[in-house]
């Protein structure tokens, strides 16, 4: 006779559902992992010190335990579950979320305005895999891939190929397989070379190599062709933005991007752009198609809101030549509007050769109420938080203590232009923090390039006394800061020698310090990571974001929906690294594999609860 409590324990055991059962075993698995974790550390512990290199020797981490637990987890509780994660259609290929043309003109959008981004108007995302093309292969490393592209990598048809000009068509061989863009040690002129030089000479310079001497740091190339023009900036140490309209058959930004050059989808038929006021040092349009003076010129009002004080213009156009030079009004011609409109901004036509013209802003701020011109009326308020708001006719900018002329900054930030930027954002950006913030990100880098490494998530058996090989300078090219801070990261890569660029985003709800990395010379851009982020998918190889999860979550934003898009825009086999607090971390790792990317944790070690999560896409075919 069994005795009561056998009796008890048998009928508890009986009556206990299967999901029961898995909780008791997860509580299990928690005491083997408690237990294992006293002796040996379920992570390989790394410092987060900025004095030592961390992840020297940096292997498979042994964490199978652990990962059974949170596979087994995420089946009891459900959070952030995806169930059966697929491959999307090939309709999506080259889908990029808020530029649905046929869903704007649905809507009632007409005058270009269907062409603009419209999230409120996409449809509901789903959660699948983007696949590549099926000749998709992976680019080229700098700098070759500057100037061979894979023709399957892009949608760029040969049609588009043979209307995209003559000049374009003198730059570009179009083979098999390949598409060939003359470099400037070609066997051909080179006509970009020949062009920045001309641009040089107008604005007073010797040569192109003394843009920096003059002040030119930035620039923003609207429309950008297929980047050649920005190519031939980088290779003088210019950071040269690609800004141009989305093309469902094809784009300017995804064919400069696959270069490995700077782009952003954009244009501002009716929108701002995403940049603060004061943003760059040169505005260039070559054959861009933008009609500057419609609109009662709002477009050349925008482009006077992004540029810096005695900040150039310059405008090549067949049309522009067209309608005459204001030379023409010194005759009693009558002046044309474009030279109405660039009067009235206070800007000074310094040069025109042929279809060139190159206008320079005022450095002065009070010219604008001084009388010699009262059409414009001055902005009221801030533009700090700007985020595609409707394009103003009014003057902004002219009270900000960032007006300073380009040919009076520093070559690097120092306390003053550092107290500016913290009494705009009313935070302290001090120099001690400044700079202890560099100091960390310089480790940072060393460290990040160590995990970048492929043989940290493979097998292969090491040789005693050998350590892991750094992967190359070169390893990655296009670079997404998803949470960019000071740009701190960025400057750290390039000061490292690293072959990259980096797009420094800011996101919606923190400290605006756009206008800080912008004033540092580099690019980046406003953005709000509740909806997509404008650019076509492959465009990255790393995607880094610090303390991004914690202020998704303090977003209200959906993090499986952000990591969905990360992997739109990463190229296969690129990498994401995360750093932020464990609980965010956790959730992020389980679904990453469950869409097929390699994860690994990092514990820091550090006497806090922050993780590193490194994963690497997978070449997803079908």
């Amino acid at each position: 006779m069994k005795s009561p409590l056998l009796k008890n324990l048998s009928k508890n055991f009986r009556s206990r559902s299967p999901f029961n059962w898995l909780l008791l075993f997860l509580v299990s698995v928690l005491v083997v992992i408690a237990l294992l974790g006293s002796s040996s550390s379920t992570f390989n512990s790394v410092t987060s010190s900025v004095k030592n290199d961390i992840y020297t020797n940096y292997r498979k981490l042994k964490e199978q335990a652990r990962s059974d637990y949170l596979e087994l987890k995420s089946l009891a509780v459900g959070e952030n579950q995806i169930k059966d994660v697929g491959v999307c259609g090939k309709e999506r290929e080259n889908y990029v979320p808020c530029y649905n043309v046929s869903a704007n003109i649905l809507a009632g959008l007409k005058d270009g305005e269907e062409l603009d981004r419209h999230c409120e108007l996409s449809q509901e995302r789903q959660y699948c895999l983007i696949r590549p093309p099926k000749d998709y292969k992976i680019p080229l490393s700098w700098p070759a891939g500057r100037d061979v592209i894979w023709s399957g990598n892009v949608k760029l048809t040969k049609d588009q190929f043979l209307s995209s000009g003559s000049i374009m068509k003198r730059l570009m061989l179009l083979e098999e397989n390949q598409i060939a863009f003359h470099s400037q040690d070609g066997m051909m002129v080179d006509d970009v070379k020949d062009y920045s030089h001309q641009i040089a000479e107008m604005i007073g310079l010797g040569s192109d190599t003394e843009f920096l001497q003059a002040g030119v740091r930035t620039v923003l190339d609207i429309g950008c062709g297929f980047g050649s023009f920005s190519a031939h900036l980088l290779s003088l140490n210019l950071m040269a933005l690609c800004v141009a309209a989305y093309g469902s058959s094809g784009s300017h930004v995804q064919v400069a991007l696959e270069r490995g050059l700077p782009a952003v989808i954009g244009n501002f038929i009716s929108k701002q752009l995403p940049f603060p006021s004061l943003s760059y040092d040169m505005v260039h349009c070559a054959q861009c198609g933008v009609i500057w003076d419609s609109k009662d010129g709002l477009f050349l009002i925008e482009i006077d809101r992004v540029l810096k004080p005695g900040g150039y213009f310059v405008l090549t156009s067949s049309t522009t030549q067209q309608q005459g030079s204001s030379t023409g009004a010194k005759k009693g011609i009558m002046p044309t509007p474009l030279e109405e409109f660039t009067k009235n901004l206070c800007w000074s036509l310094l040069e025109q050769q042929d279809e060139t013209f190159i206008w320079q802003k005022t450095v002065d701020s009070q010219c604008y109420t001084s009388g010699k011109q009262d059409t414009i009326p001055i902005c009221k308020g801030q533009d700090m938080q700007l985020y595609y708001q409707p394009l103003a006719h009014c003057i902004s900018g002219t009270g900000s203590d960032r007006w300073v002329p380009i040919h009076s900054r520093s070559d690097s930030m120092n306390s003053t232009e550092l107290k500016v930027h913290g009494k705009l954002n009313k935070i302290g950006v001090y120099p001690d923090n400044f700079f202890e913030d560099s100091e960390f990100w310089k480790s940072a880098v060393r460290n990040y390039w160590s995990l970048l490494s492929p043989l940290i998530f493979s097998d292969h058996p090491k040789r005693p006394g050998d350590d892991d090989p750094l992967p190359p300078y070169n390893m990655v090219r296009n670079v997404l800061d998803m949470n960019a801070h000071y740009g701190g990261l960025n400057a750290a890569l390039l000061e490292a020698g690293k072959s990259v660029w980096v797009m420094n985003v800011v996101p919606l709800g923190v400290h605006n310090t756009l206008p800080l990395i912008l004033d540092r010379g580099f690019a980046g851009v406003l953005h709000n990571w509740c909806e997509p982020f404008p650019t076509y998918p492959r465009t990255y190889d790393l995607l880094h974001g610090s303390g991004l999860l914690s202020h998704l979550e303090s977003q209200g934003c959906s993090i499986v929906e952000v990591l969905f898009e990360m992997d739109r825009i990463l190229r296969p086999e690129g990498w994401i690294i995360l750093s932020d607090k464990l609980g965010p971390i956790e959730k992020v790792r389980m679904v990453a594999t469950q869409m097929r990317w390699e994860a690994r944790v990092v514990d820091l070690q550090n006497g806090s609860d922050q993780r590193l999560l490194v994963c690497q896409k997978s070449f997803v075919r079908k």
